[in-house]
């Protein structure tokens, strides 16, 4: 059975490039736009990868991280525009696995999940 990777993304466009390239790959992948609605759906859906946009409405990505991280295990990788450090350390310590800035090379991202993936497909 693929991975099931779930992208936390407003930009509906950018979802779905990275769904179509991922999909691709091997991966089953679910798409989700808003961050006060994606704490219940990452909890109901137990996703292997949470990419998790920062910048999103109704709750930015940060708040849904430490929301859903003391009861979800999966992985978390937060892919924003948000460049500072400071938000990569804040990403860091409220419980995601990994931080890429955007743009994000799809190649790049691909090699992120696999280099923490257990089992790729």
């Amino acid at each position: 059975m693929p991975q099931h990777i779930l992208i936390v993304e407003d930009d509906a466009r950018l979802a779905e490039l990275i769904a179509a390239y991922l999909t691709k790959h091997g991966y089953q992948v679910s798409l989700h736009g808003r961050g006060d609605t994606a704490p219940a759906f990452i909890l109901e859906t137990r996703p292997d990868l949470v990419v998790l946009d920062v910048m999103l409405p109704g709750k930015e990505g940060f708040d849904v991280c430490r929301d859903v991280r003391p009861h979800y295990g999966g992985r978390i990788l937060m892919m924003t525009a948000r460049d500072e450090d400071v938000d990569e350390i804040l990403g860091l310590e409220l419980g995601a696995d990994d931080y890429l800035a955007k743009p994000v090379e799809p190649r790049r991202l691909l090699a992120r999940i696999r280099a923490r993936s257990s089992s790729g497909p």
